[in-house]
């Protein structure tokens, strides 16, 4: 698998997530500290964020980092 994809997979993860704990947007930004772009861009996978950053996003949306292994929740 290319960067691109799992850039992508990554985005998908994250937004299902979100989208399964019924949080906007706006709301994960207050709970992260992340700027609405950055978590626009990853959930697009038109971003490649830092650790600090999705690991931040997986404390507030209870995703396992393992998940990325296998791209799973």
């Amino acid at each position: 698998m290319d960067t691109d994809e799992t850039i992508l997979k990554v985005g998908h993860i994250i937004k299902f997530a979100r989208a399964k704990k019924n949080l906007t947007m706006n709301q994960l930004v207050e709970l992260t500290g992340i700027s609405k772009s950055t978590i626009a861009k990853t959930e697009k996978g038109k971003a490649n964020p830092a650790f600090v950053t999705i690991h931040k996003i997986c404390k507030v949306l209870d995703i396992d980092m393992g998940a990325f292994n296998n791209f799973q929740l």
